[in-house]
């Protein structure tokens, strides 16, 4: 009688140690934001003459590749100076710089 007490036991017990199916891994999740800042691309013959002008005096060097303009008349500008160093600048219509 002990003997079949002793299997049973064992019996249950190793059927729940393979009833686990392992550790639960908790995966990480992986949250990217994307900013979309609202900028449309328009010529560079299209910029303000305030821009322009704040431009060419503050950035004598510089050469603006693309340009583009967002619904509250701000600019944001690629420009390349002449030791190839590239950068992106924001002016708002009247040519006063800002931060974005």
């Amino acid at each position: 009688m002990k003997k079949i007490f002793f299997v049973a036991v064992l019996s249950l017990g190793s059927l729940t140690a393979f009833a686990q199916d392992g550790e639960e891994i908790a995966g990480e999740a992986t949250q990217i934001a994307v900013a979309q800042d609202d900028f449309s691309e328009i010529e560079t013959s299209n910029l303000p003459e305030a821009v322009a002008t704040a431009v060419s005096t503050d950035y004598a060097s510089a050469t603006i590749s693309k340009a583009y303009v967002n619904k509250q008349e701000q600019y944001k500008m690629e420009v390349t100076l002449e030791d190839g160093t590239t950068g992106t600048i924001y002016a708002d219509k009247d040519g006063n710089w800002i931060e974005l």
